[in-house]
């Protein structure tokens, strides 16, 4: 009987998946979600290490003139759209065009953070397979809190 991996045990790593977005050899869009901010990284693999090109969480909205008050709004629809945005702006800087989504071991639910902070890296310009249906609606990403720095950031586009 094979053992399985202690990554794959504590519940962190799918080997299986992983191998097939390593095969790709196209940049990931690496989108993970705490108890408190969504973390988005654009992640080019070298080998047999991951390089972080591209980073953020959602604490920088804080420094992007969301009122401190709001701080627990980190890790919202909203948060995670302007999070995927600002990631997805600074990697069209650095010329990264395309990627492919790294959802790690969350579950893929329809409209959830992980699609919003998607939508928001595509918005921005990214190029990154996927089907529109799962990408949350803007009514329910632009929220009252939120919205405070939503056009500061976004700009025009909405």
């Amino acid at each position: 009987m094979k053992t399985p991996r202690r990554r794959r045990l504590e519940a962190k790593t799918d080997y299986k998946a992983r191998l097939a977005l390593l095969k790709s050899e196209k940049p990931r869009i690496v989108i993970r979600k705490t108890n408190r901010h969504i973390i988005v990284q654009i992640v080019k693999s070298e080998i047999a290490q991951d390089k972080v090109l591209v980073g953020n969480t959602s604490k920088v909205l804080l420094s992007e003139g969301l009122p401190s008050e709001f701080s627990g709004s980190l890790k919202s629809l909203g948060a995670a759209y302007l999070t995927g945005f600002l990631v997805g702006k600074q990697a069209i800087k650095l010329g990264i065009n395309e990627a492919i989504l790294d959802a790690g071991m969350n579950i893929n639910i329809k409209n959830s953070r992980i699609y919003a902070a998607l939508k928001g890296a595509i918005d921005a310009g990214l190029k990154v397979p996927h089907n529109e249906k799962v990408l949350p609606p803007i009514e329910s990403i632009k929220s009252e809190k939120i919205s405070k720095i939503f056009d500061k950031i976004v700009g025009g586009k909405s």
